[in-house]
């Protein structure tokens, strides 16, 4: 018989894969981003302000600026990722152009000459946060086959209840399963239709499971594709009060879209093993939206010195998901290929909060030939939060996200020098690892670079930055533990023209 069902839609799945401690890092942490000079001073803005990617960090920096202007920017972003598992080493690289910074500030002077408000700035800037675009291979000969992961969902799980009923299709089964029994159920019966698991007995009451695989090392090959981006669009308001005082408040709109293919490929079992070759595949999409709002104020102590301090408040992110799946191996039910990719789990929205951050920064001026600046961030990860917190799978999650994650500081040092219209300028930024461990993902270092060209009504900036960090990635979230090791390096190169009006 011919099959027509082709896509179902599951309106819940009461614990899943897709919402884990992952989405608290992967929304709350930001690459940096934003204008050429921004990115070459390493993002040292706090207290420095005249600069529209300056608003990130402190929205009191609008006021600094002495007229209206617009600002765009372009970045080739490159990502490197070299990866190591069970000692077979690989190296990805991924490289794409994208349109990362716009925006404008109106300076509006106040014309009373007896009002302490010396003048008021409205800004509106668009800036990518994050870009999610990336890609890693790994392969390697492990002692942990992909039947680790059905099995550790699988035992405990009563057979009767992942079988297919009279006259219903595989994969409404698969659907149906995972709308009202969850996330484990539906994976034992994929373990089970895909041929990887079997049960003790043919018994209904059965709860125990055994592997079809024979192994002591199997051959395994796995890819990660993500796409997508974490934007942000910036309603700014600030304020300079008498000669030495900037205030400044910003709503921030943030919109995501994140997308995760996993191809797994597992080979290598003992010739007497039944089952020779597994595929299994996992394709992951996450779209919504968050808000945000900050607070901040700039200080001039004296000609030479500035302070400023900001305050950032949670990002609450409303999302959804959708997970698709596809296994096969050579003992899988024929009929196993109607699930695909067509048929779609849809979870209900939830939301992510990120911890808020403070920001403390000091900068000082010499005069017209240059700067230093130095910013200090502190953000608590622990504080992160799925929710709803009634939902089970969510308290589970944040209970991991309360042990697993710590207080991240982070350093960020820039300068600059110009010579008449040309500006020289280098950049550092440290940033502590989210873990409090410190090896799931390490420390981040980044370096940077760059020089601009002020032609008095225009000027063009560039800068180039280099980041490195260590990351930790487990293939599964369940059965196989060993993580892959990657070394993760980004380069930015980015361009800023900004027109002054």
């Amino acid at each position: 018989m011919k099959r027509y069902l082709t896509f179902v839609i599951l309106m819940a799945c009461a614990i899943g894969s897709a919402q884990n401690i992952n989405e608290a890092l992967r929304y709350g942490t930001e690459n940096l981003q934003g204008t050429a000079r921004f990115q070459a001073m390493g993002g040292a803005f706090g207290a420095l302000g005249g600069d529209l990617s300056s608003l990130n960090i402190n929205p009191a920096g609008s006021a600094v600026f002495s007229n209206s202007l617009f600002t765009i920017s372009g970045s080739n972003y490159h990502i490197n990722n070299d990866a190591r598992y069970f000692g077979d080493a690989n190296i990805t690289k991924d490289n794409n152009f994208e349109m990362n910074q716009l925006g404008g500030v109106f300076v509006f002077r106040n014309t009373n000459p007896n009002s302490d408000w010396q003048k008021f700035t409205l800004a509106f800037s668009y800036d990518l946060v994050n870009n999610f675009d990336n890609e890693y291979y790994v392969s390697g000969s492990s002692n942990q086959g992909i039947d680790t992961y059905f099995s550790e969902y699988a035992q405990g799980t009563p057979f009767g209840s992942i079988l297919v009923q009279d006259g219903e299709f595989l994969e409404e089964a698969y659907l149906d399963i995972g709308a009202f029994q969850g996330y484990s159920d539906q994976q034992a019966f994929l373990g089970y239709y895909g041929g990887i698991l079997d049960p003790e007995t043919e018994d209904d009451a059965n709860t125990n499971y055994v592997s079809n695989t024979l192994y002591d090392f199997v051959d395994q090959d796995f890819i990660r594709r993500t796409t997508g981006y974490n934007s942000k669009f910036t309603v700014n308001v600030a304020s300079q009060y008498k000669e030495d005082i900037y205030l400044g408040a910003s709503l921030n709109f943030h919109s995501v879209l994140y997308t995760q293919y996993d191809e797994f490929t597992e080979g290598g079992y003992e010739p007497n093993s039944e089952i020779t070759r597994t595929t299994f595949d996992n394709y992951l999409e996450t779209e919504g939206n968050g808000f945000s709002f900050s607070l901040g104020a700039i200080a001039k102590l004296n000609d030479n010195v500035r302070l400023g301090g900001s305050y950032q408040s949670p990002t609450w992110y409303r999302l959804e998901d959708n997970t698709s799946q596809r296994i096969n191996s050579d003992l899988a039910d024929e009929e196993i290929n109607f699930i695909n990719f067509n048929i779609v789990n849809l979870f209900e929205k939830y939301t992510v909060k990120t911890p808020s951050k403070l920001t403390g920064s000091l900068a000082v001026i010499f005069a017209k030939d240059g700067l230093l600046s130095f910013d200090y961030g502190y953000q608590d990860f622990s504080q992160s939060e799925l929710r709803p917190t009634s939902d089970p799978s969510f308290q589970t999650v944040n209970s991991q996200i309360a042990s697993d994650l710590g207080a991240v500081s982070t350093f960020r040092l820039g300068g600059e020098y110009r010579i008449q219209q040309v500006s020289l300028r280098a950049g550092y930024r440290f940033e502590q690892s989210p873990y409090a461990n410190g090896n799931t993902i390490g420390d981040l270092n980044a370096i940077s670079g760059g020089i601009g060209y002020n032609f008095g009504g225009s000027k063009l900036d560039f800068s180039l930055s280099r980041s490195q960090q260590d990351v930790s990635e487990r293939l599964f979230n369940a059965g196989i533990t060993t993580p892959a090791m990657i070394d993760r390096g980004i380069t930015n190169a980015t361009l800023s023209y900004t027109i002054n009006f």
